[in-house]
């Protein structure tokens, strides 16, 4: 007997122009349009298998990471699995060949290769995998941007986990929520120069949950309203600035979007902090890496951007990578090794590379900090989207339950 599964990766993605706020909250509606990079999942990467058979014992089953998540009736999950059920229905109504896979029950198990719930968008690329996944066990023919109407319902930002390269969440006027949807702007190979450094300042779960606490801002915060007024604008000009391969705009939008989206936090009652000591700490850094940089070069050499969490996102061409990650070693050194994926120091060590001309240290704190205030730095690159992979790499036994995986 033939086995019905499928088993996709999807990455993660990391905003420039962030999402924070719902006008509607059940279909996952944004107050604003978003734009994000999509990161190599190579390096980044959720998968998940979703297996369909007549057999199992009725009711659907999710394991995250080995562990069984409840899929309650009416939640996120739910949603999803419902909504591309029914597409997969209408298709085997039109079609009486077809087995009958949509009233048959599900497992699906499901794995991130990096912290869940720490401020790198796990819940993104894991409903972006779920939907990639059981998309594919039901052969539909949906386009990646009407299958992203469906993972925004299950995670705002997921929608933009769909597509590789540069991707745009546009919000949408209708109240059904049928023109809000995600659409690229650009290919990964259109500016495969693209290079993000991630430096991992906690993998503990945030204390206050990015659901509770965009929906306290828009309850609260006056300077909501002023930023839902300047995002348009922004939209356009970093869009251009991404056709164009104009680094130095992209910067410029995408650290200003983040340092707004921190106030609006800040402007919240109560207040949301979600950057610490050790984030303010990295922006001094790259704010003053990009001053020294526009006094030789006339440009700047890295974009910082936060999401709900303490961890940077350090977006810098490949050629300034070297110089970036060395400076950041150098006044938060690590404790562990750096893999560097991409050979930057062989036969070098992060030590040797000297600082930028002009570099003022004195704008970090004294001394620097200690060994593993940064836990980790991950260097990637822009990605493509969801990939679909063989058999062999199914996550399920041939009982339904998950594999354990090394």
């Amino acid at each position: 007997m033939p086995v019905y599964e499928a088993t996709a990766t999807a990455p993660v993605n990391i905003a420039c122009i962030k999402y924070w706020g719902k006008r509607d909250t059940s279909l996952i509606l944004p107050t604003n349009s978003s734009l994000s990079v999509t990161l190599d999942q190579d390096h980044l990467r959720s998968t998940t298998t979703s297996r369909a058979d007549a057999s199992f014992e009725k009711g659907d089953r999710l394991w995250l990471n080995g562990t069984e998540e409840s899929i309650k009736e009416g939640g996120r999950l739910a949603v999803c699995i419902k909504e591309l059920r029914g597409w997969r229905r209408e298709m085997e109504e039109k079609d009486g060949g077809l087995p009958k896979l949509s009233s048959w029950p599900l497992r699906i198990a499901s794995y991130n290769n990096f912290p869940t719930a720490a401020g790198l968008a796990s819940s993104a690329s894991g409903l972006a995998a779920l939907v990639a996944s059981l998309s594919q066990l039901y052969e539909l023919p949906q386009t990646p941007s009407e299958l992203s109407r469906i993972a925004r319902q299950g995670s705002g930002s997921a929608c933009r986990s769909l597509f590789g390269g540069f991707v745009a969440w546009r919000e949408g006027k209708l109240a059904d929520g049928s023109d809000s949807l995600a659409e690229e702007v650009a290919p990964r190979d259109h500016w495969p120069e693209m290079h993000a450094l991630i430096c991992v300042v906690s993998d503990a779960k945030k204390g206050t949950s990015s659901t509770s606490g965009m929906q306290r801002t828009v309850e609260t915060s006056p300077l909501l309203q002023h930023r839902l007024k300047v995002v348009p604008d922004r939209m356009d000009k970093i869009s251009k600035a991404i056709l164009e391969k104009d680094f130095d705009t992209f910067a410029q939008i995408t650290m200003a979007d983040s340092n707004q989206f921190h106030a609006v936090c800040l402007d919240t009652s109560p207040p949301i902090f979600y950057l610490n000591d050790v984030s303010r700490s990295l922006i001094a850094l790259i704010e003053e890496l990009n001053r020294a940089a526009m006094l030789t070069t006339g440009h700047l050499v890295a974009a910082y951007t936060f999401d709900a969490g303490p961890n940077c996102v350090i977006y810098a061409l490949e050629p300034t990578m070297r110089l970036i990650i060395s400076t950041v070693n150098r006044f938060f050194p690590q404790e562990g090794h750096f893999p560097d994926p991409f050979g930057l120091f062989e036969g070098q060590s992060m030590e040797e590379t000297a600082l930028l001309n002009g570099f003022n240290g004195g704008v970090i704190r004294t001394g620097g900090w200690e060994k593993g205030a940064v836990k980790s730095l991950i260097h990637t690159r822009v990605g493509d989207g969801p990939r679909r992979l063989g058999k062999e790499e199914s996550l399920l036994k041939a009982d339904g339950t998950p594999k354990t995986l090394a």
